[in-house]
């Protein structure tokens, strides 16, 4: 095996040590509880405003209040 210079060694050592490092940090910020969160919140405010979801959600709601309403002159 071939001696490598102690120099040399450590400047690699500090390469892999800084390449671990913004892994982490990537890691880090992928699995970040809040950044999740948001992820999912802007997901989900983009699927609500797409026009068939909210005609559906409309009518959906028409339904219910003409429900509520026929239940409560019901009584």
């Amino acid at each position: 095996m071939a001696e490598r210079d102690p120099d040399t060694i450590k400047q690699e050592i500090d390469r892999a040590r800084d390449q671990l490092a913004s892994t982490v940090d990537s890691l880090a910020e992928r699995a970040n509880p809040r950044r999740l969160a948001d992820d999912a919140k802007a997901r989900v405010i983009g699927f609500v405003k797409k026009p068939a979801v909210v005609i559906s959600l409309a009518g959906i709601a028409a339904i219910a209040a003409t429900l509520a309403v026929r239940r409560i002159r019901n009584r």
